[in-house]
């Protein structure tokens, strides 16, 4: 498999002086096309930084990103949205769905961003809710949608450009279990029938199964890679090790 999205020496700082934090530290990380990929850590680890970092929201303090054969252009952020609609799709905890507009309009409104207009948009975001189980609920606004439904709204407005990777933020989080695993059912499908590139931060536990490879991170590191299916742990002692060469 190729790889869609590349970071090299990735790090982050905020603040500046004796206030500085540094968020991301000289990460590298590969992730192939089609793979499931989990970020785990401790809260203020930099799991969040991390994915905003990939997905061209957060520019780097050093280092640099490469999606889908293209080095992100950060020393030209004009230039970023586009890379950003066309390329990158963004779950997000809180939903952030537009609380006046239906399930349908939300979608519509991504697809309306991304240049497709009127009946098609219509079409393509009925497909889109359809295809995540929510065809029943197209004239619901957020309001009268359940914490699950809200997610899958969430999902299909990411779908809307048709994303090379998707990057999904704790999207349980707000989800009871059995929200919580429709929803791994919907990343499942996802995977299989369109090889959608899928990283998720969580904190759950119980999502580890679903991974193809769970990176753990800690103090803006990457220090452990774990790979389920074949019952495979790989750490990272040294502290100073920049390398990362089981993701190459």
């Amino acid at each position: 498999m190729s790889v869609v999205v590349e970071g090299i020496g990735v790090t982050r700082y905020f603040g500046m002086g004796e206030a500085r934090v540094t968020a991301v530290d000289h990460v590298d990380i590969a992730i192939e096309s089609g793979e499931l990929v989990m970020l785990m850590g401790d809260s203020g680890c930099g799991k969040t930084t991390l994915i905003s970092l990939l997905g061209g929201i957060l520019t780097p303090s050093e280092g640099k990103v490469i999606l889908d054969g293209e080095e992100l252009p950060f020393h030209r952020p004009a230039l970023l949205p586009r890379v950003r609609r066309e390329k990158v799709g963004f779950v997000f905890q809180m939903f952030h769905l537009i609380p006046y507009l239906t399930a349908l309009e939300n979608v519509m409104l991504a697809l309306d961003i991304a240049g497709v207009r009127g009946a098609e948009a219509r079409r393509r975001a009925a497909e889109l809710l359809d295809r995540v189980g929510l065809s029943h609920r197209l004239h619901h606004r957020p309001a009268q949608l359940s914490g699950g439904e809200k997610q899958r709204v969430s999902f299909a407005r990411a779908l809307a450009n048709r994303p090379k990777v998707l990057f999904a933020d704790e999207p349980t989080a707000n989800l009871d279990s059995r929200q919580s695993e429709n929803l791994l059912e919907l990343v499942r499908e996802l995977r299989e029938q369109h090889a959608t590139t899928i990283v998720i931060v969580t904190h759950h536990e119980s999502l580890k199964p679903h991974a193809d490879r769970i990176l753990h991170m800690r103090d803006g590191r990457i220090v452990q890679e774990e790979r389920p299916a074949e019952n495979e742990v790989a750490s990272i002692d040294d502290p100073e090790k920049r390398e990362y060469p089981s993701l190459r």
